[in-house]
């Protein structure tokens, strides 16, 4: 797409947020070890919430959480996250950062899952080995837990909208899709990965010993999977910073072209500068003058400008986003008390009976069933993604992501009004569609309509795109801050419903309802680009 300026191979791209006069051209088509290598950062997230998932709840009775610090724990990370995400999602689409727009704040939310997790799994053992005063070692074994998990699951649901940005910012529309595929693929394979390294009995293994218990196992293997995935993330793709464009600095080539470095082929928010060794004066003036409006646009953006500029946003976007809020809000209802569903209606368990009773016991085994039903989701997701690549050419969009809800919604309430063990694990399966769908279609669509805005930019000559604050990356963030907003809205609800209903079902039951309802949504009002 679109044509050459100047030298063969002297291709320059640019994102939603800059401007210009000059059309913007397609970005090179990405070899398929590169879309995969920049998929890593999902298998690991997701094998690190797959740990969290697995582990959170005990270490969290281990140290003697009271219950009334429970709803602070679940609550203020998803509200900080829908707070500050687009914010920083903005702030990201003029980060003039030499390593690029994006990849800063990935490497700096890694790091932040990574602290998180060293504090929720091992915060008991080192507060215990500092401190001897029972008292004050409870207070700081409390307080070290819950900040722990309060930042990885703040820095893990805020990693998603950089991730996607990244990804759109240096592929090609096709590239973008299968990036996408790729992206589910290997959520999926990092779940099922996650919890079924979280079914071993590491307590009676050599390596459980020697570390100390499980958590601390459970920490080394998931430092060192997310270290290693964000490694390979951050250097499957090169972006290159936005600093070059105003100073008119051409690329500067390595003979191995690192893959930490700049491309020195292609350059956001810019036009073809460099032509046989030197820089065309009219056009540096014409990088400077983009440079001064996105500073200017940059120091204006407010929280009020933007939440402005998010409020006025396409109705499309919009309507995207309440499906978004419908789909997740279905999912987490159902995911977040499924095993809980598993202990107590399927297998007919009690918690709240002594811990050596037999219900309990019951309980026990029900949760266990249920952890690899959610292995099974993670499986079937990764299925599902790369089925979608041929799906996609019969149905469409609209049809993945009417599938994908319809079977969630049928699935759920199968399960709820007939609760078996072998049916409900069957039918995790559908919820390992719905997972692929809520991490693809989406952003699918998102693509297509950055597309078309693409294409209309292109016949108004002298158009200004960057006529508001939101970009790729807010446009990024604000659909995956509908994640945090599901999270209030389950958080807030589902435990008044279970305590009116007397009974886990109704959250099953809820979790169908809903997923219906964003069938009829998502038929009706989302728009699909042709």
């Amino acid at each position: 797409m679109g044509g050459n300026s100047g030298q063969a191979g002297h291709h320059i791209y640019k994102s939603l947020a800059d401007d210009g006069p000059f059309d913007p051209v397609e970005p090179p088509k990405r070899p398929t070890g590169r879309l995969i290598m920049h998929s890593m950062a999902m298998f690991g997230r997701e094998f690190c919430y797959a740990v969290e998932a697995a582990y959170v709840t005990p270490v969290l009775l281990s140290v003697g959480l009271p219950n009334s610090l429970y709803s602070i724990v679940w609550f203020l990370s998803p509200i900080l996250g829908f707070l500050l995400q687009p914010v920083v999602g903005s702030a990201s689409d003029h980060c003039r950062s030499r390593w690029g727009r994006r990849r800063p704040y990935i490497l700096t939310l890694g790091v932040m899952m990574l602290v998180g997790m060293a504090l929720y799994l091992n915060g008991d053992a080192v507060v215990a080995a500092l401190i001897a005063n029972p008292r004050r070692k409870l207070v700081w074994a409390i307080s070290v837990t819950m900040i722990g998990v309060v930042l990885f699951d703040f820095a893990a649901d805020f990693i998603d909208g950089p991730i996607k940005a990244y990804l759109f910012d240096v592929c090609s529309h096709r590239d973008k899709e299968k990036g996408l595929h790729y992206h589910a693929l290997f959520t999926g394979f990092g779940g099922a990965m996650g919890y079924l390294l979280g079914a071993i009995d590491w307590a009676h293994l050599e390596l459980g010993r020697l570390l100390g218990t499980e958590f601390q196992v459970m920490f080394f293997f998931s430092a060192l999977v997310l270290t290693l995935c964000f490694i390979v993330h951050l250097c499957s793709i090169s972006e290159i910073p936005l600093t070059d464009v105003a100073k008119g600095i051409p690329p500067q080539p390595t003979p191995q072209d690192s893959l930490l470095s700049s491309d020195g082929m292609y350059e956001y928010g810019s036009i073809e500068k460099v032509k046989n060794g030197y820089v065309n004066p009219e056009l540096a003036m014409q990088g400077a003058k983009n440079k001064n409006h996105a500073e200017q646009t940059h120091r204006s953006m407010t929280l009020k400008s933007l939440l402005r500029a998010l409020v006025s946003m396409p109705p499309q976007y919009r309507y995207l986003c309440i499906s978004h809020l419908i789909g997740w809000t279905a999912f987490l209802s159902n995911m977040l008390f499924f095993t809980d569903f598993m202990g107590q209606i399927v297998y007919h368990g009690d918690p709240y009976s002594a811990h050596n009773s037999t219900e309990f016991l019951i309980y026990e085994r029900g949760v266990e069933v249920g952890c690899w039903g959610l292995c099974i989701n993670s499986i079937f997701s990764s299925l599902y993604s790369y089925l979608q690549k041929v799906l996609v050419s019969y149905i469409g969009l609209k049809g993945l992501y009417f599938t994908g809800y319809l079977l969630f919604g049928l699935g759920t309430g199968f399960i709820g009004l007939f609760p078996n063990v072998y049916s409900t694990l069957v039918l995790c399966s559908l919820f390992g569609v719905m997972s692929s769908t809520l991490y693809t279609v989406p952003f699918n669509l998102i693509t297509e309509y950055h597309r078309e805005e693409e294409k209309e930019r292109q016949q108004v000559p002298g158009g200004d795109p960057d006529n508001s604050v939101r970009g790729k990356g807010v446009d990024c963030a604000t659909l995956t801050c509908m994640v945090q907003l599901a999270q209030i809205l389950v958080g807030g609800g589902l435990g008044f419903l279970v305590n009116t209903a007397g009974s886990v079902v109704i959250v099953v039951i809820t979790a169908s309802a809903v997923a219906l309802i964003g069938c009829c949504f998502v038929a009706l009002f989302v728009r699909y680009v042709d």
